[in-house]
């Protein structure tokens, strides 16, 4: 059966667009903490947008703590983690620094595969025991060292499109633009754990505690689609939430 074509995405609002360009940039390390912003009227000439429209996408990323307006200065890179929101949940790295700051995660993709729902699975996501289910595993790194290992069950039903080879680096964001499955909501559940499978993945020792995060994905519907657990070594990392 040909899977049917994802329902089109309208395009985010353009100041959107531009705190999406200028957060990806301050986490990529392009534009490192307590970098001056240029002058709006630069910036805004740089982005080819109105100086009204730069200062709507500032002030949205002022409010999440990504940057910051000092007086003399100007708007500066603050370097602070953003405030944890669907999403930065969705886009970027959860963990942190020591210190609480931004660090470059990378994704290696180690299997994608269907295979029917467990019990426990079916019960979650409120599915017929069997049902399939599109599984992902990846491993996250920070500096070349593995520190989280992630694995997600997605409803295959709810997919309209091919199903990738390797895992997308942004999941989350790939169910939206390629499947039109946009997320509503995301409640995860935490936990020290010892788990010497996933401790052996991440290159430690089988006493190692880790952190457990199980995590459950909801549609606009309120109906859960996406069964995650994700296992992460918070020895040199944090995972941080700020609430306001």
């Amino acid at each position: 059966m040909t899977p049917k074509a994802p329902t089109p995405l309208e395009p985010a609002p353009l100041h959107l667009q531009v705190r999406d360009r200028l957060t990806d940039a301050i986490l990529s390390g392009e534009l490192r903490p307590g970098t001056v912003l240029p002058a709006e009227l630069e910036l805004a000439q740089s982005y080819g947008i109105a100086v009204g429209t730069l200062r709507r996408a500032l002030s949205v990323l002022t409010e999440e703590g990504v940057l910051a307006r000092r007086r003399r200065t100007g708007t500066v890179v603050t370097g602070r983690a953003p405030q944890l929101g669907l999403r930065f949940l969705i886009r970027y790295f959860r963990l942190h620094g020591l210190d609480g700051g931004l660090v470059q995660a990378r994704s290696q993709s180690l299997s994608v595969s269907i295979a029917p729902a467990t019990l426990a699975e079916a019960r979650a996501l409120d599915l017929s025991e069997g049902a399939p289910l599109c599984r992902f595993r990846r491993l996250r790194l920070v500096e070349d060292v593995p520190v989280m290992i992630d694995d997600y069950a997605v409803q295959a039903a709810r997919l309209s499109g091919p199903v990738p080879d390797t895992v997308p680096a942004q999941l989350y964001l790939h169910l939206d633009q390629v499947h039109g499955l946009r997320l509503a909501a995301v409640r995860e559940l935490l936990s020290a754990e010892l788990c010497p499978q996933a401790a052996a993945a991440l290159g430690l020792p089988d006493g190692a505690p880790l952190l457990r995060i199980d995590e459950t994905a909801y549609d606009a519907a309120g109906r859960p689609v996406v069964l995650a657990l994700h296992h992460a070594d918070t020895s040199r990392h944090r995972y941080v939430s700020e609430i306001r």
